[in-house]
């Protein structure tokens, strides 16, 4: 099994087949726009956008991201030859054309135009213990592309914030995420997704959040209580007017998915990873011979 093979072509799915739930909430939002508005343009140019970018085989965006692999992993793998693999799969799909040397030296500016370095692409490993006694050698792995535009209106949060009458309760959460969609306003080229962890510290925070953006849209946290956060926040978010990028109308999020991690008594953040439209999400099983496909 060539590693590097299967993950060049789940680059390629990603950035330019865009998931089919987030195409039909795109098409589902168009429709529910008042006829000819900015907003049900903008909405209907987006799915046209991703057609044409699925017949074509090219990334559905300018900006294909930062490629985060999120790994699972039997106990005891040697990580780093799936992470070398990464490497090389990214630099081949960069000369194919389904990535744009989008990377550049944090100091110098300069282009790294394999697309490849320290730190790029981001692997995440979880290794899994051994269920009912049985070993599984399945390896999973979910590759999410991050836009700049969409990252830079990621926030975090620290409760109690008296700016924003929030404390450290689900209605302070509310608030927070509400307090987000709203600064992102054009910026992070709506309708968004929100990624949430309530708790963790500062950099775990950020992980889990960006790992809650996997999840479908139509999926719910298995908290009730986080369930119902998650459709509130999604329907007040709709109410704001922001609309699709920024412009006016009834859509504003696509979905909000929280989850919540163990946090120490001193510290409350609240960790928002904020999606684009371009929710590129893509995700393959291999156990033995057999490779599978997901998302």
């Amino acid at each position: 099994m060539i590693w590097s093979e299967i993950l060049a072509e789940l680059i390629r799915r990603a950035t330019s087949d865009l998931p089919a739930d987030v195409e039909a909430a795109l098409r589902t939002a168009a429709a529910s726009e008042q006829p000819q508005s900015q907003a049900a343009l903008f909405l209907t140019a987006l799915t046209e956008n991703a057609a044409l970018a699925r017949k074509k085989s090219v990334p559905m965006c300018q900006d294909t991201g930062t490629l985060n692999f999120f790994w699972s992993v039997p106990r005891g793998t040697d990580e780093s030859v799936f992470e070398q693999a990464a490497r090389a799969a990214t630099e081949r799909a960069t000369r194919e054309g389904w990535l744009r040397r989008n990377t550049l030296d944090g100091l110098t500016g300069r282009s790294i135009d394999s697309n490849v370095a320290e730190g790029c692409p981001v692997c995440h490993f979880e290794q899994r213990s051994e269920s009912g006694g049985q070993r599984s050698e399945a390896v999973e792995v979910w590759l999410l592309q991050k836009g700049g535009g969409c990252e830079n209106m990621s926030r975090q949060f620290s409760l109690p914030d008296d700016s924003l009458l929030a404390g450290r309760d689900l209605e302070g959460v509310r608030r927070c995420l509400l307090q987000a969609v709203w600064e992102a306003q054009g910026y992070g080229c709506a309708p968004g997704i929100l990624g949430v962890c309530v708790g963790a510290d500062r950099a775990e925070g950020f992980r889990v959040a960006k790992r809650q953006l996997l999840r479908t849209l139509d999926d719910s946290a298995a908290e009730p209580a986080l369930a119902e956060l998650e459709r509130r926040v999604l329907a007040e978010a709709n109410l704001l007017g922001v609309g699709p990028m920024g412009t006016g109308g009834n859509t504003t999020l696509l979905g909000v998915k929280v989850a919540a991690r163990p946090r120490l008594p001193a510290s409350y953040f609240v960790t928002v990873a904020y999606m684009c439209w371009a929710c590129r999400r893509r995700g393959v099983r291999v156990c033995g011979d057999k490779v599978e496909w997901l998302g």
